[in-house]
């Protein structure tokens, strides 16, 4: 009994320790599930931050990527820049060689337009003998020259043009590749002498034929023609590149007509020559000299000396009343307002001519006063306004004059075909003469003749000269 009772005893000592045991080890794993649960959170803080992390880096790559791109446009941009500032540094560059091209094409031996001697000169104009003559202005004496056996028109300029060798070059050199129907043609020069050599213009000048007396008057439809084309001359000027072309000097005595009545614009650029030298056509004003005729002279150019393609518009206006007046340009701008305003304007308009078209006449003086404007901005534009009234007037010119010589002309100057007087006059196989757009036409279609029906021996076509000489005489008279 009593050995049980001890056995009891030592059982519950063993289970007391093994409580304390079984508390102290549940202690522990308390603390070690508290320590494991501080190492999740910090395993899940860790986790948390290397997300961000990764986030934040990959932002980051995205960043520089967007970065390198627009490193990569700034770099073609840059790139494009330097290529379009390398272009215009080229284009810079080659316009300036243009431009000294210039002068030393003119003083190598290939030059754009015919360079003559002294020598030469002196032969086409029996050394400037007076017989020669048959022009003198402020810019010099004009003769009447021939050279390989084509007659011409040398221009001896003021002696001191010829000093500024570098500048006259240039001129020439513009004036030697100015080619179109209605500005007189440079043959021409001879820069070490200050001569210029045009093609000869039989009629002379407009002025010549504008005032009574001196000349068989012009039609009106001569007149309509010849404003027409010398607008269209002015348009080409003033439309020249690079920089336009101003003439400055525009006035009837620098319009010439040749052996048909065709007009060309002649001295263009000389104004410029010749602009420090001042001869009795050129007023100075404000230490300046303004090159031109008074009469023709823009008031805008004259107060402020300023120059525009416009300012040749006003000597233009001029022209176009003393075509329509017959008499020296002193107060003809008040003498037409005065006349439309009253409806007179036949009062006024030449007499030597009886069958002006009024209302187109009156058209052309209301243009005329238009571009007679005090200031550049009231005119009117050349190219949409001017010119294509005068086309118009053109027109209705050439188809009176198509009317009126149908009615007047010789049976002989018609086409058989058309039944218009010829302009082209061509012989055909038949023996007969047509205008040459017809038969050409009637041949490539049919092989019989259109007079008398029989077949063609052949199809060519040959000039009739003689006829064609006659009409053209016939026509000018």
């Amino acid at each position: 009994m009593g050995r049980l009772h001890l056995e009891l005893r030592n059982t519950i000592t063993l289970y007391n320790q093994t409580c304390e045991h079984l508390i102290h080890a549940q202690n522990k794993v308390q603390l070690l599930s508290l320590k494991c649960c501080e190492e999740t959170r910090r395993v899940n803080a860790a986790k948390e931050r290397e997300e961000s992390l990764r986030k934040t880096a990959a932002e980051l790559k995205k960043k520089h990527v967007e970065i390198e791109k627009e490193v990569e446009i700034a770099r073609k941009l840059l790139a494009e820049e330097a290529c379009e500032r390398q272009i215009a540094e080229l284009k810079a560059l080659q316009q300036s060689l243009e431009k000294q091209k210039v002068v030393d094409a003119l003083l190598s031996c290939d030059g754009r337009y015919r360079r003559l001697t002294r020598e030469e000169i002196q032969v086409a104009t029996d050394s400037f003998s007076e017989s020669k003559i048959i022009g003198e202005g402020g810019y010099g004496k004009v003769f009447k020259g021939n050279l390989d056996h084509t007659p011409v028109a040398i221009k001896v300029l003021h002696p001191n043009a010829s000093l500024k060798k570098e500048e006259f070059l240039k001129e020439v050199e513009v004036l030697s590749q100015l080619h179109h129907p209605h500005i007189v043609l440079l043959l021409g020069a001879s820069p070490g002498n200050g001569c210029l050599v045009y093609e000869y213009m039989e009629n002379g000048s407009l002025e010549d034929h504008i005032f009574p007396g001196k000349n068989r008057p012009l039609p009106w439809f001569v007149r309509f023609r010849i404003l027409f084309e010398v607008a269209c001359a002015l348009a080409f000027l003033h439309n020249s590149n690079p920089d336009p072309i101003v003439h400055r000097d525009l006035k009837p005595g620098n319009i010439l007509l040749d052996k048909n009545y065709v007009s060309k614009i002649g001295d263009v650029g000389l104004a410029k020559i010749m602009s420090d030298i001042v001869p009795e056509s050129i007023t100075e004003y404000r230490n300046s000299i303004l090159a031109g005729t008074f009469a023709y002279m823009d008031p805008e150019y004259l107060r402020t000396g300023t120059l525009r393609p416009k300012s040749d518009l006003y000597a233009f206006g001029i022209i176009t009343l003393q075509l329509l007046a017959a008499c020296h340009p002193n107060g003809l701008i008040m003498k037409f307002e005065e006349a439309i305003d009253t409806n007179s304007l036949a009062d006024v308009l030449d007499k030597s001519v009886i069958d002006w078209p009024l209302i187109e006449a009156e058209e052309l003086s209301k243009m005329a006063l238009q571009c007679c404007k005090l200031r550049c901005r009231d005119r009117p534009d050349l190219e949409t306004e001017v010119l294509p009234l005068l086309k118009k007037l053109f027109e209705f010119a050439e188809m009176h004059v198509r009317v009126q010589g149908n009615l007047r002309a010789p049976s002989q100057y018609f086409c058989p075909i058309l039944q218009e007087v010829m302009e082209e006059p061509h012989i055909a196989a038949d023996g007969f003469t047509y205008e040459h757009r017809a038969i050409k036409a009637w041949v490539d279609r049919h092989n019989v003749s259109p007079v008398t029906k029989h077949i063609l021996q052949h199809k060519m076509l040959t000039p009739n000269h003689t006829l064609h000489l006659a009409i053209q005489d016939w026509r000018s008279r």
